[in-house]
């Protein structure tokens, strides 16, 4: 296996896949056997289908090579309206050096964009989609898809633009004042109808197919360079003087009397004049009047930068023909930079030639001058319509890639699951369908310049997000990141977005914000909608957030720990989730924004020959957790006996300085256990669960999965009690949870109100507790903790609809917190020793009512006991001896008396016996004490967790 995979990294890895066509074309049957075997080797590394036909027929659809497939479309788009159409709106408005910086600054942007598209596409397999695909797989579905959306609606805009272009072309030759014909009227509502016109010529291509258009590439691309190079011949041919004629859809000028415009041919004096900007005192870059004649609006520097990027937009173009490209991983970047790199260097000389022959009154009022002045009209005319038609062509197809890829993924749900459904082959007939009506829809807002503003916007922020894709990814330091291009690193990525993002609010600031505010509101749609889950693609947050919480955790110093910030981190042990359900959801209430981890001993031996046990019921767990909505983390280990495994989890679990403190066990009784996962009035029941990523369980596999049975012996259970303590971690037994009604305890429209009741008092030792001393401060904290919960759940509405409601609740709000005090007629001033319990409450800023108890009737069975009995020597070599049913039966009558109305009551553990002899007695007298109780929490402390201190 070792050998057949070095040839896979040596040939497709290195241009990141997809090269196989091309590889296998030409060879025989004997010799492509073997590389069909690396394609489908390489596939199943980029997680890509390896069904033989379905790869097959994929190699026989990608028939793009990089000329055709990118070079040439890349440079139509870039050329397309902005060539022909709005040369001399530029450097008519902003002078030769600002034009040629201004083009320099785009092309900058566009550069730092396109280092980071060859980056991503040459580190994987690159499938249909382009830049969504690129974007998706990096940043992951939430964003990926919004990112993706955004894109899709840039290239509806550009898409109209360049049909937009090419109707004022045609209409300035063929309209009333044409100059070849005057056969097409003129007016908003006709430059409509020729738009839509030729939108459904573009429809028409499209759904026969994007093959048609590449086989026309190279013609159009030939034809569009044949007309450039007619309008860079004319300069130097027509070196003489000419009158240009004013265009009769300029209305500033022909509302008095038809003027002419002068092309003075090469002179210093023109260049003189168009080098710098005609206003250098002003805010506005204005043309003779102050106008955009195509517009009648104030021409401004963010206006003319927006008409400027918008031409150049289309860097793209290759990207997002990814789906038919034989080897997208080597064309992209190098189709991409090439055609870049030429696009810049004609405009630019067309940008010098303008600025040294035409003067300044006719650039700002003929925006089409080239007519006037080429050696041939309709070369100019044939250059127009070519490049924007085949522009806008190209960007429709790219929108329907892109919504097909939506579709594909299903990120959207309903809203393109039936776009995807109506395709032909790999055409996807229903993209192409609904992306020709929402550029209908464009058209409407007529103009060019109009809709170059939001095309500029849309992109930018498209490109934004690829760089942020690719920074994210070299800053997560991944060891996967090793794109094959080398000529890009995290600072032109970081330019990238800076210039970018600046570009956006320099076109529009209205316009920018909106769009951002967009992008934010569908990554929160998408992520209620959770496809992350769906599609395990891998995020790029998940990367980010591995390589800070690293470097935090080696920052959490465990020794500069201060009880200031204590704050419980839980280990909870599970032995059967289907009876702990309630426990589980009700320490997640109670962990306070700490670590919180699930721990359950898996009896058996390990030995190496076999499978994971542990890691066999590892997703089950994950299911629960995600079941439950609990944040928690899982540990599952392998031991001998449930002790041993204890002691692996508490030695362990966590991380760094963020390990458990306290740990967490349900009591052992002989209770009979129930069943929330079947219950059909429990809110944790499993049929209500749909599992949400393919590394989850099923619901069967979720109730069937997750039971045990320990076994666990008296002497063995308050063995681990005692552990626990000499490992120096807080211990908690929680009993009685299968009782809790947390929905009932936490309704809103309920008059009812709970308490959470503590008692600080030793009940093994009455006369030595100390309800200041460290366990039942700790008990105290703990309440308080569960006091200010709060409880937020995202929930949805029904099982079969993307609905979701937020369900908020306050622990705070409908319970009240008390503090018994037992107190005696032996004591000496039970009055002083209230306040003196109050006023250490408001020190700790513990908000509780003092609950004063009287139990002389109570304490006097101890009494009996120890003078009728046994003598104190008997007794402090039995330290439970003492402890008779009548004092532990008062107790429980005690505790029960006062407990009508409560939630969660809180007891002080006391700590186990030294003699493991006692361990018997020692569960008994918990069990005597703690039958028929609300939902008990049975609590022993060994390090201090609050203070008085600021």
């Amino acid at each position: 296996m070792a050998n057949s995979e070095t040839p896979v990294n040596s040939t497709n890895a290195e241009f990141g896949g997809g090269g196989d066509a091309e590889a296998v074309v030409g060879v025989s049957k004997k010799e492509r056997a073997p590389l069909l075997t690396q394609r489908r080797l390489f596939r199943s590394l980029s997680g890509r289908d390896i069904s033989t036909s379905s790869s097959e027929n994929n190699d026989s659809d990608r028939t793009l090579g990089t000329l055709t497939g990118v070079f040439a479309p890349v440079c139509l788009s870039q050329f397309s309206a902005l060539l022909f159409l709005r040369v001399g709106f530029i450097v008519g408005n902003l002078g030769l050096l600002a034009a040629t910086g201004t083009l320099t600054l785009a092309y900058g942007i566009l550069l730092f964009t396109v280092l980071s598209i060859c980056a991503i596409s040459t580190n994987g397999a690159v499938e249909g989609g382009g830049a969504y695909y690129m974007i998706s797989r990096t940043l992951g579905p939430e964003f990926g898809g919004a990112i993706g959306a955004l894109f899709f609606f840039a290239n509806i805009f550009s898409s109209a633009l360049y049909t937009t272009g090419c109707v004022e072309g045609l209409v300035d030759n063929f309209g009333e004042s044409g100059r070849i014909a005057q056969f097409l009227q003129e007016g908003r509502w006709y430059s409509f109808a020729y738009g839509s016109a030729i939108n459904f010529f573009n429809l028409l291509i499209c759904l026969i197919g994007a093959g048609l258009f590449a086989k026309l590439t190279i013609v159009i691309f030939a034809v569009v360079l044949f007309c450039i190079g007619s309008v860079i011949l004319s300069f130097p041919i027509n070196n003489f003087e000419i009158e240009v004629q004013i265009p009769a859809a300029n209305p500033r000028v022909n509302s008095t009397h038809q003027l002419n415009g002068t092309y003075t041919g090469f002179s210093l004096s023109t260049l003189e004049d168009n080098f710098y900007l005609p206003d250098t005192t002003s805010r506005d870059y204005t043309s003779c009047s102050g106008d955009d004649y195509d517009t009648c609006t104030v021409v401004t520097f963010a206006m003319t930068f927006g008409v400027l990027f918008s031409g150049v937009t289309g860097i793209m173009v290759g990207a997002n023909m990814s789906g038919e490209l034989k080897a997208p991983g080597r064309s992209i970047p190098w189709g991409t930079l090439m055609s870049a790199l030429f696009t810049y260097l004609i405009y630019i000389l067309i940008f010098i030639l303008t600025a040294a022959t035409c003067e300044h009154f006719l650039l700002c009022n003929n925006y089409i001058y080239m007519m006037g002045i080429n050696i041939w009209r309709p070369f100019v005319m044939i250059g127009v319509v070519t490049a924007t038609l085949s522009a806008s062509l190209s960007n429709i197809i790219g929108s329907s890639r892109i919504l097909a890829a939506l579709a594909k993924d299903n990120i959207y749900g309903k809203l393109t699951y039936y776009i995807g459904l109506l395709s032909c082959g790999t055409n996807p007939v229903g993209a192409v369908l609904v992306s020709a009506i929402l550029v209908e829809g464009v058209l409407l807002i007529g103009g060019l310049n109009n809709i170059a503003k939001f095309t500029s916007i849309f992109f930018l922020l498209s490109y934004l997000s690829t760089n942020l894709a690719c920074l994210g990814l070299e800053w997560a330091s991944a060891p996967n990141f090793r794109p094959t291009f080398r000529y890009f690193s995290w600072w032109t990525a970081m330019l990238g977005i800076i210039g970018n993002g600046a570009m956006m609010f320099v076109i529009s600031p209205s316009v920018a914000g909106i769009c951002v505010i967009m992008l934010l509101i569908l990554v929160i749609i998408l992520h209620l909608r959770s496809p992350s889950e769906q599609h395990q693609w891998g995020s790029i947050s998940q990367a980010l957030i591995f390589h800070q919480v690293r470097k935090y955790l080696l920052l959490l110093d465990s020794r500069k720990d201060h009880v200031k910030f204590w704050r419980p981190q839980m280990l909870l042990m599970v032995n059967n989730p289907r009876s702990a359900c309630p426990l589980i959801d009700f320490t997640n209430d109670l962990k306070k924004s700490g670590l919180y981890v699930l721990g359950h001993v898996k009896i058996g031996i390990f030995d190496g020959r076999s499978t994971d046990p542990a890691a066999e019921d590892y997703p089950k767990w994950m299911a629960l957790v995600d079941h439950l909505k609990v944040k928690a983390f899982v540990e599952v280990t392998v031991g001998r006996t449930v002790r041993e495994g204890l002691h692996h989890l508490v030695r362990v679990s966590g991380l760094g300085a963020m390990k458990p403190n306290t740990i967490l066990l349900g009591f052992r009784d002989n209770a009979p256990s129930q069943d929330f996962f079947t219950r059909e009035s429990s809110p944790f029941n499993v049929s209500n669960y749909q599992a949400t990523s393919p590394t989850s369980a099923s619901p069967s596999m979720l109730a069937q999965g997750l039971s045990s049975s320990s076994g666990i012996t008296p002497e063995e259970y308050v063995g681990m009690v005692s552990d626990v303590l000499s490992l120096g971690k807080n211990v908690c037994l929680c009993r009685h949870f299968h009782q809790m009604d947390k929905a009932a305890i936490l309704r809103k429209d309920s008059r009812q109100k709970f308490f959470i009741d503590v008692w600080p008092v030793d009940f093994f030792n009455p006369d030595d507790s100390n309800i200041f001393g460290t366990t039942s401060l700790f008990l105290m904290q703990l309440a308080t903790i569960l006091n200010m919960a709060t409880v937020v759940k995202l929930t949805l509405k029904t099982q079969n609809t993307s609905m979701f409601y937020l369900q908020v609740s306050s622990w705070r709000k409908r319970t009240m917190l008390r503090v018994f005090l037992c107190v005696s007629s032996g004591d000496a001033d039970p009055e002083a020793q209230s306040k003196q319990v109050k006023h250490m409450l408001h020190e700790l800023r513990i908000n509780a009512t003092i609950v004063p108890v009287p139990w002389d009737h109570i304490t006097s069975h101890i009494q009996q006991n120890l003078s009728d009995s046994q003598s104190e020597a008997e007794a402090d070599a039995d330290s439970l001896s003492h402890l008779n049913d009548e004092y532990i039966n008062g107790v429980n009558g005690l505790i029960s008396g006062q407990s009508v109305d409560t939630a969660v009551t809180f007891l002080y553990l006391p700590r186990t016996p030294q003699n493991p002899a006692q361990y018997p007695r020692y569960l008994e007298l918990l069990t005597n004490i703690t039958n028929g109780l609300r939902p008990t929490v049975m609590v022993h402390g060994i390090s201090a967790v609050t203070t008085t201190t600021l």
